[in-house]
């Protein structure tokens, strides 16, 4: 028989036992939460960390040395994802203290009947926090001094390597971008849309929906985005519409500005929470 679906409730259950986990540095009940096969993208565009190995010490490199603290402005949970809009407070052990704003994404499955994250998607920018750091003084610059030789030991080359992928963005040009295309979805002008989208370019309201440009643009009428993120090949946002509110997160074709895909994780405002 087929594992049955998790509630709202039991998804968002497992998503707050992460922050729990990792405030009481607590290596075994944080890696427990990922399925056998999971990934760890933190930060998105560098080279992800598979397998509970790898999630482990990514633990150990990230996680254990410093204090962190997770400020959810809004979990939004649709099909078996939950999005997470936050700013994340990391003290590290020098005292420095650096707040990066984020959007977390927890991909979900069911395993043996119990619910585990597959993959986390650390949407944040290195850029912005290594300008923390710069302007951190002598506190900051031991901070970094300190986390190099962690680097190494616990992910190796390769992964130091891979770590600072997370340099590489669409930078500017993604972020005109993909503000251009948000410009035009709230002006409901579908030829301006067009403009900023690669051919075959797929728009989803809701995770595995694809709409036609007319029917994404009339669902997110008087749209609105604040806290822009770019990072990688994507660019998120926190968006408010008449009908939505939650985040966006629009991919950008290989060795391109132009958007292949935009995926809205929102969830329907009431008249209550409008």
């Amino acid at each position: 028989m087929p594992e049955p679906t998790p509630t709202v409730a039991e998804l968002l259950a497992v998503v707050g036992r992460s922050p729990s986990a990792v405030a009481a540095h607590d290596r075994a009940a944080w890696v427990g939460l990922f399925s056998d096969g999971a990934r760890v993208n933190d930060p998105v565009g560098s080279r992800p960390h598979v397998g509970t190995a790898a999630i482990e010490r990514f633990y150990d490199t990230f996680i254990a040395p410093n204090s962190i603290t997770f400020h959810v402005t809004r979990d939004v949970v649709c099909g078996m994802s939950v999005v997470r809009d936050l700013d994340l407070e990391t003290r590290m052990s020098t005292g420095v203290v650096l707040t990066v704003p984020m959007h977390l994404r927890y991909d979900l499955v069911v395993e043996s009947g119990v619910v585990a994250v597959d993959g986390l998607y650390a949407h944040w920018e290195l850029p912005v926090m290594i300008a923390q750091l710069a302007r951190a003084g002598w506190r900051g610059a031991a901070a970094s001094v300190k986390l190099a030789p962690q680097l190494l030991s616990n992910q190796g080359v390769l992964g130091v390597t891979g770590f600072m992928r997370g340099l590489r963005t669409v930078g500017r040009p993604g972020r005109n971008a993909a503000t251009g295309f948000l410009v035009a979805v709230r002006s409901q002008d579908t030829a301006a849309m067009s403009e900023r989208l690669a051919p075959g370019a797929v728009l989803e309201l809701s995770p595995g929906t694809p709409l036609s440009r007319s029917q994404f643009a009339e669902s997110l009428r008087e749209l609105q985005w604040s806290k822009m993120i770019v990072a990688g090949r994507t660019v998120t946002a926190s968006v408010r519409a008449a009908a939505w509110e939650g985040v966006a997160l629009l991919e950008f074709a290989h060795r391109s500005h132009e958007i292949s895909r935009v995926r809205m994780f929102v969830e329907a405002v009431t008249p209550f929470t409008k």
